[in-house]
């Protein structure tokens, strides 16, 4: 059954009246009909997290679709209408779902992990030499993205920068996306002269290679949320770990307000259990230095663009969620969604 809504659109800032027909967002017109279910609130695209891994919680977990399910609820009813998977401990993880229940998925297959990178058995275990094949079945398998390992802890060796440029060109030329885990500084330099899609976390990125990544269009998405949850947890760490990644944290404000400002796309993603918290994320990005309005499109217009959907336009996915304030001036608002309305179905 169709209905309307009334409000102010971001990013836009047009204040609109829209009529959501199935799964439509139609700009109404004089003599639509249907009620009209909330007036004179702030309407931006589905919430976005681009970093999520429903379906797992902790190392070592094997991907079950009742915790699946539950962790995409979560996202749901937090306003997080669309998520993208980058890896997780199975393939079927990223199968194609049309839940008209849950929010739209973006996966990535299994994690691929060389030798000494990443947790044993977690994800996807594979020589170097096999990793371009396995990078492409993976892509193939989900909705077109891979996620590789492309390092892991300090004074460890990362994916050498010949076999990862040959898996992202690989990927690349079926037409899909590769994400790379990076937080070394050899890491995320390979990952940057590969041509990645995207770096996650990105701890030792090295600011000089921040105009490369924005000519390519390599997103960062620095996952604060799950690294603060980290830097509690370090006293009974290895002293030379606990100042390694102590080292890191401290430095990525810095790196992600330099990478803004350098013009690469910097995107909100939160990595870790609870889901529905990218709201938290984009307060992160506002610490950081990125302007508010640029922080919660990261996690809204800016992210859906960059994952292939567009924003609130006729004809567009029927995915928004309404406020009662300007998420803009007041961002604490994101974290209360007044109306949530998914794939033309009001859920709140």
């Amino acid at each position: 059954m169709a209905f309307t809504i009334r409000g102010v659109v971001l990013p836009e800032r047009e204040e609109r009246v829209l009529r959501i027909d199935g799964d439509q967002v139609r700009n109404a017109t004089e003599g639509d009909d249907g009620e009209l279910v909330a007036d004179g609130v702030w309407l931006l695209p589905g919430l976005v997290d681009v970093h999520t891994h429903p379906g797992t919680e902790k190392p070592g977990d094997e991907f079950d679709e009742e915790r699946f399910r539950r962790h995409m609820v979560e996202h749901r009813d937090a306003g997080v209408l669309l998520v993208r998977s980058p890896g997780s401990a199975d393939r079927d993880s990223g199968r194609v779902r049309d839940d008209v229940d849950l929010p739209r998925l973006r996966s990535g297959g299994q994690w691929l992990a060389t030798p000494g990178r990443f947790y044993p058995g977690f994800g996807r275990d594979i020589a170097e030499a096999d990793l371009v094949p396995a990078a492409v079945e993976e892509a193939r398998a989900s909705s077109g993205w891979c996620k590789i390992i492309g390092d892991w802890t300090d004074g460890e060796p990362a994916v050498p920068l010949e076999v990862l440029t040959a898996a992202v060109e690989a990927v690349h030329a079926i037409g899909g996306r590769v994400a790379v885990h990076c937080q070394t500084a050899e890491g995320c330099r390979n990952a940057v002269l590969a041509g990645a899609d995207s770096l996650e976390h990105g701890m030792y990125l090295d600011h000089d290679l921040l105009p490369r990544m924005a000519a390519q269009g390599t997103a960062l998405v620095p996952t604060f949320t799950t690294f603060a949850k980290i830097v509690d947890k370090l006293d009974n760490a290895p002293p030379d770990f606990r100042d390694w990644l102590l080292g890191g944290w401290e430095g990525m404000p810095a790196t992600v307000r330099a990478a803004h400002e350098a013009g690469v796309v910097v995107l909100a993603g939160t990595d870790s259990t609870p889901c529905g918290t990218v709201a938290g994320e984009i307060e992160w990005l506002i610490r950081s230095g990125v302007p508010p309005e640029v922080a919660v499109g990261a996690g809204s217009w800016t992210a859906r663009s960059w994952l292939g959907l567009p924003g609130i336009v006729d004809g567009a996915p029927a995915d928004l969620v309404a406020y009662e304030a300007d998420p803009v001036e007041d961002p604490a608002v994101l974290s209360r969604p007044s109306r949530i309305i998914l794939r033309g179905r009001l859920i709140r």
